[in-house]
């Protein structure tokens, strides 16, 4: 995720593949950006592509299509800072793919394997959003579910709230220990009023990047304690990698924020939490919760990574129960 900026301290920054479809966007021979070197080995069933937007950066794309064609909604994975498509390939895709849906992970520009702007500009809310809505516009064939982690939940918070004149129409979307609407300003002072040791050891995992060289900080940040360390330093290395920018331009995210309101909203929205989320707190849950009103779900024994983390099969039962609801 990326931070605000506050007078106080900052603390939440920011084998082949099997054949799958066709795309209708062809690459180009040439690319002249730089490219953000993140490896990750595929697993079986998963391809990887790349999405040229009209400025001429390509997206990287995990894809991993169903075991047999059906008419369930594809979902579309955002990640958040530090992270990129790999985070959902890991355990996610294959999950969801088996249960029928097609699966796309995208990382954003400058993480992951996607281009890097020449400029070295990071990006914002809108060219999120745009770049999102260029992939689903011309690679998704129907309205998809879009789901979200952390700071990506708020670029999907972002999205629905351009739906009604902007954005390709959504069948759901799903936040996962998301930033709340407001951002992160919040989260900042409620730390540093209530846990000041804790404030403390985020700022430095995150607004300093010490998770990236402590073992004791990545797990606290992101996993839970049970975690085995062998992934977690894995999972670490995949992170050191994935972002060659800041996720966000800091001063932007601030103007942009909080995200505008949708009163006549009809979008599906899932809202969840993680009882272990050493970022994200309760307050910050309700509310995103209240803000779409809706009741929130908090999974039990989970850290923020909950897509990665050791019991990463609990949320994905939550959000395949409510897709079944969404989609019978």
């Amino acid at each position: 995720m990326a931070t605000a900026t506050l007078a106080a301290p900052p603390f939440l920054p920011s084998s082949p593949p099997a054949p799958a479809r066709t795309w209708t966007r062809r690459r180009m021979k040439t690319r002249p950006f730089l490219r953000a070197a993140c490896a990750y080995a595929l697993q079986e069933g998963q391809s990887r592509r790349f999405h040229r937007l009209p400025c001429g950066l390509d997206l990287e794309v995990i894809a991993q299509p169903p075991p047999a064609p059906g008419e369930r909604p594809p979902l579309v994975f955002v990640h958040g800072s530090f992270h990129a498509a790999w985070c959902w390939a890991e355990h996610w895709l294959p999950f969801f793919s088996r249960a029928g849906f097609p699966c796309y992970a995208l990382s954003l520009r400058a993480q992951g394997e996607s281009s890097v702007p020449q400029e070295a500009v990071a990006g914002t809310l809108e060219t999120h959003t745009g770049d999102i809505a260029d992939f689903i516009q011309k690679e998704i064939p129907s309205p998809p579910v879009l789901i979200g982690h952390s700071f990506g939940g708020l670029i999907v918070q972002q999205y629905i709230s351009c739906l009604q004149e902007l954005h390709p129409k959504l069948a759901g979307a799903v936040l996962v220990c998301s930033v709340p609407p407001s951002g992160n300003s919040g989260l900042v002072w409620r730390y540093l009023l209530t846990k000041p040791v804790a404030a403390v050891k985020v700022t430095l995992s995150l607004a300093a990047k010490a998770y990236a060289n402590s073992l004791p900080l990545c797990k606290e940040t992101f996993f839970s304690p049970q975690m085995d360390d062998e992934l977690v330093l894995r999972y670490q290395a995949l992170m050191k990698e994935s972002s060659k920018l800041p996720l966000f331009d800091l001063r932007k995210l601030n103007a942009a924020l909080p995200v505008p309101s949708v009163p006549d909203n009809t979008t599906e929205i899932l809202v969840m939490g993680a009882s272990n989320d050493f970022i994200v707190d309760s307050e910050g849950l309700s509310e995103t919760s209240r803000f779409y009103g809706v009741q929130p779900v908090c999974v039990e024994g989970v850290a923020h990574d909950m897509m990665l983390d050791c019991s990463w099969e609990k949320g994905a039962e939550i959000i395949l129960t409510w897709l079944e609801k969404l989609t019978p």
